[in-house]
């Protein structure tokens, strides 16, 4: 493809199979739907017939070479060119993203540079992959070890809707920097910046075959999940599915890194600053209109300070426009599909029902787009659904305590263990309650943050694995232990 093609018609119903792009084999395409006004913005192909190939085109790579032949240096250059890429493109990536995703496109463009980053890290270690010498004695007989690590081999990736350029990045980034070769499926609701960024690969330099993107819906994903020519499989997504990958990567006992589900515990202490608390637990629970896995959406408030809290996360949320992603003005885009609206709608009305009170929100809005404002739901109890289940929108739970034992007890009772936060102006206490809580990832008077050289990953059913930092590079190698005799 020539680098002239406009980034947002890059691989228009088309599929990216050996570096070239082409159409579904059964020619099926679907309409890809612009959350904030309804309206068709693309149609992508159905790849469901097509699959193979991709992972044909991918093994082919990896058996001749071509990515790994390379020197690490030389797939860092390329690494990093992609990365320089993104950055070129960010106004039309960020405007992509928040017609596919309804995020604002300030906030994209957060995430386009984040999302570069991954490659500038990762391809500072593309020519840091290295074994180790070891002494092995005392023996009879004199014995020299090594260890090798080398790729995983063929990685099928497979990307959740809320933040695709992102999830694609930090799967990428890692899988490529150690040698691997790839296929990529995103989500069906928003595949439409997994196409722009194969338009970037290929500008990069990435060999044919090393990155093959396929688009689809469910069965396009078990297809890879089940592929026996496919030796691991990364996924993000519910808890639900990843169950279900787990399940299909078993025909050939693939590895898996899963990054699920989660129900975040925001615990805030007596001593904490109030006015700092609220804002950052209001930008914690409903940035993307609540549409992270590692949002905070369940609010443990000492019962000293509880009231006060609530009225300060109250009084951030209102102020906070929803709207269509291109307006500046915008802090909320809508949710990302009809589905997912009525699914979020659901959630807060059963938990009224239950005995929640509304403090603000509430109700989904009129007019076209679907969207739903901040939605905050006191005197929940840990028993309630609202309370138990990840709603995936902008709904935050709350429940007073009375001391941090029952803080932290409660804020485990969860089946998921991905992130959460504590708030307070006593460096002891945090880090104490930081070790207690089980979850990947813990924020200090902040939820969210970190970057790409911090570790995220669950604990319990919020999934296998880690990304980000070292620890993803070591998600798509295998080590090899090489063992020489040196008498002779």
């Amino acid at each position: 493809m020539s680098k002239g093609v406009g980034i947002e018609s890059a691989g228009a119903g088309k599929l990216l199979i050996d570096g070239a792009w082409v159409p579904a084999a059964a020619g099926a395409t679907f309409e890809v739907i612009d959350p904030g006004t309804e309206q068709v913005i693309g149609r992508v192909a159905d790849a469901a017939a097509d699959v193979d190939d991709a992972v044909q085109a991918a093994r082919r790579a990896f058996d001749d070479e071509r990515w790994l032949r390379l020197s690490g240096a030389q797939r860092g250059v390329i690494l990093w060119r992609i990365a320089d890429l993104m950055t070129e493109r960010v106004d039309q990536l960020a405007h992509l993203e928040s017609r596919d995703v309804g995020m604002p496109v300030s906030q994209a463009k957060l995430m386009v540079a984040e999302a570069a980053n991954q490659f500038r890290y990762y391809a500072g270690w593309a020519d840091k992959i290295h074994g180790t010498t070891t002494d092995i004695g005392p023996s009879e007989r004199r014995l020299h070890g090594s260890t090798y690590k080398e790729p995983v081999g063929v990685v099928a990736m497979i990307v959740p809707w809320n933040a695709p350029l992102i999830a694609m990045s930090m799967k990428l980034a890692p899988a490529l920097a150690a040698g691997c070769t790839c296929v990529l499926k995103p989500s069906e609701e928003a595949p439409m910046s997994a196409l722009a960024l194969g338009t970037i690969l290929i500008d990069a330099g990435i060999p044919a075959g090393v990155v093959n993107i396929v688009t689809g819906f469910a069965a396009t994903g078990a297809a890879l999940a089940e592929h026996r020519g496919v030796d691991k499989i990364s996924f993000t997504g519910s808890t639900t599915v990843g169950r279900k990958v787990v399940v299909a990567a078993t025909a050939n006992l693939k590895k898996v890194s899963l990054e699920l589900g989660g129900k975040s515990p925001v615990i805030v202490a007596p001593d904490a600053d109030i006015a700092s608390a609220a804002a950052g637990i209001a930008l914690g629970a409903f940035w993307n209109s609540g549409q992270i896995c590692t949002s905070g959406t369940r609010l443990l408030a000492h019962a000293s300070i509880y009231a006060d809290l609530i009225e300060g996360i109250a009084a951030h949320a209102v102020a906070m426009k929803v709207g269509y992603g291109s307006d500046p003005d915008t802090v909320l885009g809508p949710l990302v599909s009809r589905r997912h609206l009525d699914r979020v709608a659901g959630f807060v009305d059963r938990g009224v029902a239950d005995g929640a009170r509304v403090v603000i929100g509430g109700k989904r809005m009129g007019g076209r787009g679907f969207y739903y404002p901040p939605t905050l739901l006191a005197e929940a109890t840990p028993s309630m659904e609202i309370v138990r289940d990840e709603i995936f929108g902008p709904v935050l739970a709350a429940m007073p305590y009375a001391d941090i034992d029952t803080a932290i007890d409660l804020a485990n009772d969860t089946e998921y263990g991905l992130a959460g936060s504590v708030w307070t102006r006593d460096i002891a206490l945090a880090h104490s309650v930081a070790r207690r809580l089980r979850a990947g990832r813990i924020g200090v008077n902040i939820h969210r943050g970190g970057g790409v050289q911090m570790p995220i990953g669950g604990y319990k059913q919020s999934g296998w694995g880690r990304e980000n930092g070292p620890n993803a590079i070591e998600e798509y190698l295998e080590s090899k232990s090489v063992v020489t005799l040196l008498d002779r």
